[in-house]
C-alpha cells in the first residue's frame, strides 16, 4: 500500500499515519505546511494547477487516499464548496498524473446526522437513517465521490467518528483531551476545583468519544476490507458516557477538587490565560508556551454545550468484520498520559 493522507497535520490524520506505518504501508502526508515527523507533500489543495504538479512530482505512486483535510467556514454553503472542491482537485491530480488509486477512505463527523443544525437527532444514529436539508460539507463530499466511483477504478468508504481524542496535537489544537488537560492545570495553578464549564443539560446527556488510535486501525481496515466499497461506517470507542460522571474520573486523574457546573463562553473566559499559561509551561518544562497553538477554547464550547444525546450505532462496522473497542474513561487517561509525556500539558 502506497498511502496519501490528506489532513494529516490533525488528529486523525497522525492517528491514520501511526497505523498505517505500523501495517508496513508507505506512507506520505499531504499539508500546507511541512508536517514534523511525516514525509509530506506541500500544496493549497484549493489551487488545482499547484495540486497536479504536486501530486505529479511526489504522489504519483498513490493507492489508497485517506481524506481528512478540513477547511471549516462559519457559512455552511462556503464550507461544503470549499471543501468539495478541494476534494475534487485532489481527485483530479491523482487522475491525471495515472495514480494506480484503489480506494478513498474518507473521514466524517456526527455532522453529517445534522447536529450541528440544533436537531434532535435520534439515536443510536444509523448509517442509513435519512439525509437533511444541504448544504453539508460531508454530504457535498459524499455526493461527490458516489458519482466519480461510478466509472473510476477506485472505490470509497466513509468512516464516521465522533470526538475524536489523541495524545497528539500535531499542529493541530481542536483535541477535547488538551482543552480538558490545558482547563485542568488553569484550574490547579489558580487553586479552583475542576468545574465542568458547560450548562447542566450537557452535563447529563448521553455522549460518545473515538480514540485515535482506534480511528487509525478502523483505516487500515477500511482500505484492505473486500466488499465494502461506498459503505458508511459509525466508528466510536463503542460505548457511553455522561460528563456527570466522567468529570469526576477527570477530576480523580488529575488529582483535583470538582464541584457543581459553571457555564463558561471558554473563549471569553480564558481569553486572558496566556500570562498564566507562560508561568504554568515555565514551572513545568512544557513544549508550547503559547495557550491558542494547545487548546481551541471553542472546540470545548462546542463540545460541552451538545443538549442532546450523542450515541452512534456501531453495529454495522461489527457485522462487517471490525470489532475493536475501548474503554472510554481509558481512551481519555491514555491521553493525558500521552499529553504529559509529550510535555504538552504538566
Amino acid at each position: 500500500m502506497k498511502a496519501l493522507i490528506a489532513g494529516a497535520s490533525g488528529i486523525i490524520g497522525h492517528g491514520a499515519h501511526e497505523a498505517l506505518k505500523a501495517h508496513g504501508a508507505e506512507v506520505k502526508g499531504l499539508g500546507r505546511r511541512p508536517i514534523e515527523g511525516i514525509d509530506t507533500v506541500t500544496v493549497d489543495l484549493t489551487n488545482a494547477e499547484e495540486t497536479l504538479a504536486r501530486i505529479r512530482e511526489q504522489a504519483a505512486d498513490t493507492t489508497h487516499l485517506f481524506y481528512a483535510a478540513l477547511a471549516p467556514d462559519p457559512d455552511l454553503a462556503i464550507e461544503a464548496e470549499r471543501n468539495g472542491r478541494m476534494l475534487d482537485n485532489l481527485l483530479n491530480a491523482l487522475e491525471q498524473a495515472q495514480a494506480p488509486l484503489e480506494r478513498v477512505v474518507i473521514y466524517q463527523g456526527f455532522k453529517i446526522y445534522g447536529i450541528h443544525l440544533g436537531a434532535q437527532v435520534p439515536t443510536p444514529a444509523r448509517e442509513s437513517d435519512p439525509s437533511h436539508m444541504p448544504p453539508n460539507l460531508y454530504q457535498s463530499q459524499e455526493a461527490m465521490l458516489a458519482r466519480r466511483a461510478k466509472t473510476a477504478r477506485w472505490d470509497y468508504v466513509a468512516l464516521r467518528p465522533d470526538v475524536v481524542v489523541s495524545g497528539n496535537i500535531n499542529g493541530n489544537p481542536m483535541n477535547i483531551a488538551t482543552v480538558i488537560g490545558a482547563f485542568a492545570a488553569i484550574s490547579r495553578e489558580l487553586d479552583v476545583p475542576l468545574r465542568y464549564p458547560g450548562n447542566e443539560t450537557a452535563y447529563r446527556v448521553l455522549m460518545q468519544i473515538t480514540d485515535a488510535a482506534l480511528l487509525g486501525e478502523a483505516s487500515v481496515w477500511a482500505a484492505e476490507a473486500e466488499g465494502i466499497g461506498g459503505e458508511a461506517f459509525n466508528v466510536t470507542n463503542g460505548d457511553i458516557f455522561r460528563w456527570e460522571r466522567m468529570w469526576r474520573d477527570i477530576a480523580n486523574y488529575f488529582d483535583l477538587q470538582t464541584a457543581s457546573p459553571v457555564p463558561l463562553d471558554l473563549e471569553k473566559h480564558m481569553g486572558d490565560k496566556q500570562p498564566l499559561w507562560e508561568r504554568i509551561a515555565e514551572k513545568h518544562g512544557l513544549a508550547e508556551h503559547r495557550l491558542d497553538r494547545v487548546v481551541q477554547w471553542g472546540f470545548g464550547n462546542f463540545v460541552f454545550n451538545t443538549e442532546t444525546d450523542v450515541i452512534s450505532d456501531v453495529n454495522k462496522i461489527y457485522r462487517y468484520g471490525f470489532t475493536p473497542r475501548l474503554d472510554s474513561r481509558e481512551s481519555l487517561f491514555a491521553a493525558f498520559d500521552r499529553l504529559r509525556e509529550r510535555k504538552i500539558i504538566p
